[in-house]
């Protein structure tokens, strides 16, 4: 049976992921998803802050943290450090801010999303969606990168069990309709495949750059797309995952592991409202 896996959610993006059991879908994805953002601080500048991405800043790869939700907490360390510091993510955010700037060299500042001032645009529309058996595909690409890691490299929202590779290929069609998806009593729209950053092609502990990851994912990628993909929508290759959205009607709702993923025909796509 074709059923949800996992659920990842980065509670502060850039950051290592949690896998939690169950998350109550905002409009934007599971409660708590990129909840927090690190920018840089520019004293006197009316800018908007510049969000400080893995992608940007390598050595954010190379902070190991973990999160207790209930509490509101992040523990932070350097891997292979002994030496950890932990903080409320909201009423400690300046604090945590310090650290992060004593460690990065350069003054940092944490917002939420949507604050005044925030970067609404680090947080994707909606869950990103992958099958677990494309994790394994995809790995098997690369000599030294198993599932595990290839999943920490993509950042997937939602992983899929049950499934073919390139199942996810499946929640997009034209760029004019979208895909309902049904996990259990909640629907999503599949609206496209996701381009991946650049940030997969770092070690996720090291941030050391891989050599010849894009390269050999782009040439495997279009030998592999399977007849189910829309490949009009494939103006590159280096695309992996779903993108989807959350319908205002979902908003609300809760995801659970184990529950069941049904894929419905295509429909013309829904105003923003819908």
């Amino acid at each position: 049976m074709v059923h949800l896996e996992r659920i990842r959610i980065r509670p502060v993006a850039s950051l290592d992921a949690i896998s939690v059991s169950e998350r109550t879908l905002i409009d934007r994805g599971p409660a708590w998803e990129r909840r927090y953002t690190i920018v840089e601080r520019t004293p006197g500048s009316d800018a908007r802050p510049a969000p400080v991405t893995a992608e940007r800043e390598p050595r954010l790869r190379r902070l190991e943290t973990t999160y207790d939700l209930e509490r509101e907490t992040v523990t932070v360390r350097e891997r292979g450090s002994d030496e950890t510091a932990t903080f409320h993510l909201d009423l400690d955010r300046e604090c945590f801010a310090s650290w992060l700037s004593e460690y990065l060299g350069y003054p940092v500042e944490i917002v939420r999303t949507g604050e005044s001032g925030g970067p609404d645009a680090a947080v994707p529309s909606g869950p990103t969606v992958v099958s677990v058996e494309t994790l394994e595909t995809v790995a098997e690409w690369y000599d030294e990168i198993d599932a595990d890691e290839l999943c920490r490299r993509v950042q997937p929202t939602l992983v899929i069990g049950g499934a073919p590779p390139f199942w996810e290929d499946r929640l997009y069609g034209r760029a004019d309709r979208i895909v309902p998806v049904e996990v259990g009593s909640t629907t999503l729209y599949g609206t496209a495949p996701s381009q991946l950053c650049g940030v997969s092609a770092r070690d996720p502990e090291t941030g050391a750059q891989t050599d010849g990851f894009r390269e050999t994912f782009v040439e495997r990628r279009r030998a592999t797309l399977p007849d189910w993909a829309t490949a009009v929508r494939f103006d590159h290759y280096f695309r992996l995952l779903s993108e989807t959205r959350v319908p205002q009607a979902s908003v609300g709702t809760t995801l659970s592991v184990d529950e069941p993923v049904t894929v419905r025909e295509p429909v013309p796509s829904p105003t923003p409202a819908d």
